[in-house]
């Protein structure tokens, strides 16, 4: 079966059915053994992308700047200081506009309702670089990072997300796995899986239930068992200062050590996470933190440093995935 996305929006991968999803990543995978072999394919060639940023970041910027010009695109940045978007002028009026001037528009923001506004008036395809509730383009470069360290399918894999289980990764990966078949495993506080959000949960399942997956809620350790990647992130970021010392309290019982590691019973299970990731003091948030008598480390320098951690491979694979998902939309 011939797979086209061209025209396509990419919000969430609840939108893309599980051979749609694996159409991506083979693309992506095909992309990324052309840059390394030095092969030049200009698909994007006459094409002009605009990010607009409400959030800042560093990967998912780069990643789409380095891919769109790898394959001879244009790109314009606006960020909230350089656009009316939501201030002056509504999203449908903003969207209306860089729609007739761009092919494709990327938004990383707060609001997931926002991205699909965008989607809903730009009448070109518009991506998801992250909201509050999902981060899809995260999930396609952990998948890819996965396959390359894996030797297994997907749906025979197991994904333990461990730390704040009501988050947008935590809800991202519950996607992605329902998807694909995968076994995924939301493990933190008590207090916090009871907060998880009974919609997604109940999407998620529905999808699992047609592709075998399974997505559990827990926070028993023993779900750790048979693990083949340990997922986590960080507990606060910048701006969230003032809910640090509640965080650090619920989750440091689920920092990942050595010793939570070891429970997976699985030498070879990979450690994962999306980045920044606080795993030494060596940042000015984590040392002003620690001078208060927060530790924030959400996973020790330890383990991040291990051979079990892909974590600079998942920040590459970012530029891949996301490249492949342009090219599939409007290449």
């Amino acid at each position: 079966m011939a797979v086209n996305l061209k025209g396509r929006h990419f919000l969430t991968l609840m939108d893309f059915s599980p051979l749609e999803i694996r159409y991506l990543l083979d693309l992506a995978h095909d992309l990324k053994a052309k840059k390394r072999a030095g092969i030049k394919t200009n698909m994007l060639e006459g094409k002009n992308i605009v990010l607009l940023f409400e959030k800042t970041s560093t990967r998912t910027r780069c990643a789409f700047e380095v891919g769109a010009k790898d394959e001879g695109a244009g790109v314009t940045f606006l960020d909230s200081k350089s656009s009316q978007m939501g201030k002056k002028e509504t999203i449908a009026d903003t969207a209306k506009v860089l729609g007739r001037m761009f092919d494709g528009i990327e938004y990383r923001g707060f609001d997931q309702a926002v991205v699909e506004e965008l989607a809903a008036n730009a009448g070109v395809p518009v991506w998801n670089g992250l909201t509050d509730v999902d981060h899809s383009t995260q999930i396609l470069a952990d998948m890819l990072t996965m396959e390359e360290h894996i030797a297994k399918p997907l749906n025979k894999c197991k994904v333990v997300f461990v730390g704040d289980v009501r988050n947008n990764m935590a809800y991202a990966w519950m996607y992605g796995c329902a998807k694909m078949g995968t076994t995924f495993v939301a493990y933190g506080p008590k207090e916090l899986c009871e907060q998880v959000d009974a919609d997604v949960l109940k999407r998620a399942n529905a999808v699992a239930a047609e592709t075998g997956a399974k997505i559990i809620v827990s926070s028993d350790a023993a779900d750790l068992k048979g693990a083949d990647v340990i997922y986590t992130d960080i507990w606060a970021s910048m701006g969230e200062e003032d809910q640090i010392p509640e965080r650090v309290r619920l989750l440091t019982p689920f920092k990942v050590t050595t010793e939570l590691m070891a429970k997976t019973e699985n030498p070879d299970c990979l450690f994962m996470h999306c980045l920044p990731a606080f795993h030494n003091f060596d940042t000015t948030m984590a040392k002003q933190q620690m001078e208060l008598g927060y530790d924030i480390r959400e996973v020790t320098e330890e383990v991040f440093s291990s051979k079990n951690s892909v974590v600079f491979d998942e920040a590459e694979n970012r530029m891949h995935t996301i490249k492949a998902v342009m090219v599939a939309t409007i290449g």
